[in-house]
């Protein structure tokens, strides 16, 4: 997928179709030299870094239970809403990006 449209704000980045992610799963997506994870929860769409904060684990392969994501490496856990810790032994918040969705496409603004 290519980069889309540009707003005032900066630049908007096409990740993946709605139909790419169901409802409580996560997928990894790289692009612009970015690694994210995308997450649906209840049919909202967010996105945050797929590294966790704490080791190699990687978000997108974490356990979703509601919008909290557990990493694969350590077992900390995240809010995907927010990126905050809920559990350690994670202790800084993984980075979220403004994400919307336009014509069945997921997208953020960089």
């Amino acid at each position: 997928m290519t980069d889309t449209a540009r707003h005032p704000s900066g630049r908007t980045i096409e990740l993946c179709s709605t139909a790419d992610v169901a409802a409580g799963t996560a997928i990894k997506v790289e692009r612009a030299g970015l690694e994210l994870a995308v997450f649906n929860v209840d049919g909202e769409f967010y996105v945050t870094d797929d590294h966790c904060t704490h080791g190699p684990g990687s978000l997108s392969e974490g356990f979703i239970d509601g919008d909290i994501v557990e990493c694969n490496f350590h077992q900390g856990q995240f809010n995907i809403r927010t990126g905050e810790v809920v559990l350690p032994p994670c202790f800084v918040p993984v980075k979220t990006y403004p994400a919307s969705v336009r014509d069945g496409k997921v997208i953020i603004e960089v």
